[in-house]
C-alpha cells in the first residue's frame, strides 16, 4: 500500500472497533476495505506532506512502539500507580478508537480517572470527532484550552 493511501486511512479511521490488517491487503477500514474519501479537515496538500515524511522514514518507528508495548509497560512499572497531581481537562472525540476501548468509558465515569487525575477539572468528549482532534476541530480545542489556560493567568 502506498504512503498515501495509509496516511488517509490512518487519518479518517472512524470506526469503533479493531484495525484490520488483512494478509495481504494492508491496512483497512472494514473488511469489505471501503475507500477513503477526505473530510473537510484534511486536504490533499496535507495528505502530500504526511505521505512523504512517512515514505521518508517509513512506518517501522510508529510500528515498533506498538511492538514493543510490553517493555513499555515494564519500563514504566515503577510510576504506575504515580497520580498526575497538576489541573488537568481531558478532551477526546466520541468517535477515536481509543474512547472505545474495552474498560475505558467505565474507567473514566466510574470514579477512577479521577482518582488517577485528582485535579481533572474537565473531562470533554467532542461529538463527531475521532482521534486527531487537534486537526478536526481546531477551533473548539483552542476555546478549550485557552478557558482552562485563563485560570492560570497570575502565574505568568
Amino acid at each position: 500500500m502506498d504512503a498515501k493511501t495509509i496516511v488517509k486511512k490512518f487519518l479518517t479511521f472512524r470506526e469503533c472497533g479493531p484495525i484490520y490488517f488483512p494478509k495481504g491487503k494492508g491496512f483497512q477500514h472494514s473488511p469489505d476495505g471501503a475507500t477513503v474519501s477526505l473530510p473537510s479537515w484534511l486536504s490533499e496538500e496535507d495528505v502530500e506532506y504526511f505521505a512523504s515524511k512517512l515514505e521518508k522514514a517509513g512506518i517501522s518507528g510508529g510500528v515498533n512502539y506498538y511492538r514493543a508495548i510490553r517493555l513499555n509497560w515494564e519500563l514504566s512499572a515503577p510510576w504506575s500507580f504515580a497520580k498526575v497531581t497538576v489541573p488537568a481537562k481531558f478532551i477526546i472525540g466520541d468517535q477515536d478508537l481509543v474512547y472505545h476501548m474495552p474498560g475505558m468509558k467505565e474507567y473514566m465515569y466510574n470514579g477512577a480517572f479521577q482518582n488517577d487525575v485528582p485535579l481533572l477539572e474537565d473531562v470533554v468528549v467532542m461529538e463527531g470527532v475521532g482521534h486527531f482532534i487537534n486537526q478536526e476541530k481546531p477551533n473548539e480545542i483552542n476555546k478549550h484550552l485557552i478557558e482552562f489556560l485563563r485560570k492560570f493567568r497570575s502565574c505568568f
